[in-house]
């Protein structure tokens, strides 16, 4: 399985909030322009923390087997697998979505003196910022789910 990096995230989230902010202008030139709703940020920010919950569980699970404390369970690797694989898919479909929520919200910057435009900005920033989180926590599982081995085996094969 391959690490996420951050430079494919932060390009999806480029590509998402241009193609987003190029949309908004072309819709408002219609009259109209879709919400952003309140839901978005309290959604992402809950993926969040399932994320982080999950990270700090296998971490101290990991962390009770390595000291060998009695009871501990132990982690299961396809257990720690499926939960990587979340966390990437996560952090793929939010750098996405926060692209563009961004995308909208920089458009809505140039009309803040409506209230309600105001307020969709306001939802589109918490929104980026709750994926922000969504892709720290995603990071912070892969890197605890992630074999010592792993590094020493990327050396090797460099090496070759």
């Amino acid at each position: 399985m391959k690490q996420l990096r951050l430079g494919v995230l932060a390009g999806i989230f480029a590509a998402a909030g241009v193609l987003s902010w190029g949309g908004a202008r072309l819709w408002d030139s219609l009259g109209t322009l879709p919400g952003v709703p309140l839901a978005a940020p309290i959604v992402l920010a809950v993926i969040a923390v399932v994320l982080l919950a999950t990270a700090l569980s296998i971490r101290s699970r990991l962390r009770a087997q390595r000291e060998r404390r009695p009871g501990a369970k132990g982690v299961e690797p396809l257990m720690a697998a499926r939960a990587v694989v979340f966390g990437q898919a996560s952090a793929l479909v939010v750098a996405l979505v926060s692209g563009m929520y961004g995308g909208t919200g920089v458009f809505l910057l140039g009309s803040l003196d409506m209230p309600a435009r105001r307020d969709q900005a306001i939802y589109a920033g918490f929104a980026v910022l709750a994926g922000i989180a969504v892709i720290a926590a995603a990071l912070f599982l892969e890197r605890v789910c992630k074999l010592p081995d792993d590094e020493d085996d990327n050396k090797n094969a460099a090496g070759a």
